[in-house]
């Protein structure tokens, strides 16, 4: 004996046709109906935190204009957004490359990138449950039945059971459970479309300070070879004015010991150089062995004479920390509205349909048809208190999202205060450093023309260029820690880049 299930399509005339259709017409009222009911979800509709009143980042009032070095100034544009691929405005080819090739290739930006589609995959798939769930099945086996499992005394029957089925069934969200499941789904995707902005903020400024620490790092290599130069050959003078009376070894011994305190600082500097290399190979996805470090000098960076200044009600509505955090605490309130739809029944419509018969020739029968048609509501009785705990715990973990939105924008607020600051001691330390180096050049070029004209003598001119390099190599210093400042407020107002 065989036996088909069967979805089919019979003639209209057909009594078990029209028994199909009033039965799927009144599923899809009962199913209109019952979605009508379920205009509102339960638990809290999200509202974004209000921004802060606050106008300025100091409480002494923000800074207009940083007067620099060489009458170069920077100025803040009040209300200003960070333009995309803002490193740009160092004007610097080799220091776009760098940002090019790690935007390519860094597998941590590639990591986030993943995650973010990730999160948008488990959106599309958790909105599934508003539509119908419709599935089909098919199964052939041969089996034995033995009467005597009913009391009976019959032999035992073998046949074949082939089964061909469909059913279809719908979640009714009547309390929002499920709605408030699909908008925390979306929430984590606005968290990860942040975090994702948020590494793209971090890896352009770490390539952009680390490319401008390569750079300067190179600069005071160079002076501090020429400033060793420069002691070799006054230790060579102070030598032959010794073997000639003119003064005592003393001398001598006190010059060997700062050049070899000057020689003492080259190792660390090469280490520093080398550490940033290896991270800028890093950061570009290289392994150091197989990078090759970018032609950067420090004097073909130019220092961005416009800075962004975003008012703080406008940084916490684009900064992606800030945001990520936003999107946490939404999902946290749509949390409290799944836990509290848990408190009430849940209803699903079902419905199958198929055919039945013993042999193939009577699947088209009148009475081969099979078909159920019912709802089914669950409600939670007793749970020993497990789903109003859970409910609890949701409205703490809201509690705490909030409060972490608050540090995550306080903690902005005092990192662009901080940058500010950070600017104007740049901008006064550049004043001083360059008017350093102009003192120590004009002086150097007073004793050359003295020495030239015989009333100084060489040794007086070395010592001066010494000054002049020391002089120098404190200005490299500073205008590194100024560049790098000006990228940190790239940074911290958001910076953006154009996909």
């Amino acid at each position: 004996m065989s036996t088909l299930v069967k979805n089919i399509v019979h003639p209209k005339n057909s009594t078990a046709n029209k028994g199909y259709r009033r039965g799927s017409a009144l599923l899809a009222s009962f199913g209109i109906s019952l979605f009508l009911l379920s205009g509102c979800a339960v638990g809290p509709d999200f509202v974004r935190p209000e921004a802060p009143k606050e106008t300025r980042y100091t409480h002494d009032g923000d800074p207009k204009e940083i007067a620099g070095a060489d009458g170069i100034s920077q100025r803040f544009e009040d209300g200003a957004d960070t333009a995309a691929n803002w490193w740009n405005s160092f004007n610097s080819k080799p220091l776009d490359a760098a940002v090019s090739a790690g935007l390519a290739d860094n597998p941590g930006l590639q990591a986030a990138e993943a995650r973010l589609r990730q999160s948008q995959e488990n959106l599309r798939a958790g909105s599934g449950i508003f539509y119908p769930q419709l599935s089909a099945s098919f199964g052939q086996v041969r089996q034995q039945n033995s009467p005597a499992s009913i009391g009976s005394s019959l032999p035992p029957t073998i046949f074949n059971l082939t089964t061909l089925s469909s059913s279809v069934s719908y979640a009714l969200d009547i309390f929002g459970g499920q709605r408030r499941t699909v908008e925390g789904l979306a929430a984590q995707v606005d968290q990860q479309r942040a975090l994702t902005q948020g590494t793209y903020m971090m890896l352009t400024g770490n390539i952009v300070n680390t490319s401008i620490a390569i750079a300067a790092y190179h600069a005071q290599l160079d002076e501090s070879l020429q400033l060793i130069a420069l002691e070799k050959d006054q230790i060579t003078i102070a030598e032959k004015q010794f073997q000639a009376g003119m003064t005592n070894y003393g001398a001598v011994l006190s010059l060997r010991l700062q050049l070899k305190a000057l020689e003492a600082t080259l190792p660390p500097l090469r280490q520093k150089l080398s550490h940033a290399e290896h991270l800028l190979a890093t950061l570009e996805g290289k392994s150091p062995a197989e990078f090759q470090p970018h032609a950067l000098l420090l004097t073909d960076i130019s220092l961005p004479r416009q800075l962004p200044l975003s008012l703080p009600s406008e940084l916490v509505r684009h900064r992606p920390d800030i945001l990520a955090a936003e999107a946490q605490l939404h999902a946290a309130s749509a949390g409290i509205g799944v836990a509290t739809a848990a408190l009430f029944p849940s209803f699903t419509l079902n419905a199958s349909y198929g055919e039945a018969s013993q042999t193939m020739g009577n699947l088209l029968n009148n009475n081969s048809n099979l078909w159920s048609l019912g709802g089914n509501v669950t409600a939670p009785l007793f749970k020993g208190g497990t789903l109003r705990a859970q409910r609890r715990s949701a409205i703490d973990a809201y509690e705490q999202s909030l409060a972490s939105y608050k540090q995550t924008v306080l903690a902005a607020f005092a990192e662009v205060a901080d940058i500010l600051r950070a600017l104007e001691h740049d901008g006064e330390l550049m004043q001083t450093e360059a008017q350093a180096v102009k003192d120590a050049t004009l002086a150097l070029d007073l004793l050359k023309a003295n020495y030239q004209a015989g009333t100084a003598n060489y040794l007086q001119v070395m010592v001066t260029d010494i000054q002049y390099h020391k002089a120098k190599i404190s200005y490299l210093q500073a205008e590194a820690q100024q560049l790098q400042d000006t990228t940190a407020l790239f940074v911290a107002m958001g910076g953006k880049v154009s996909n």
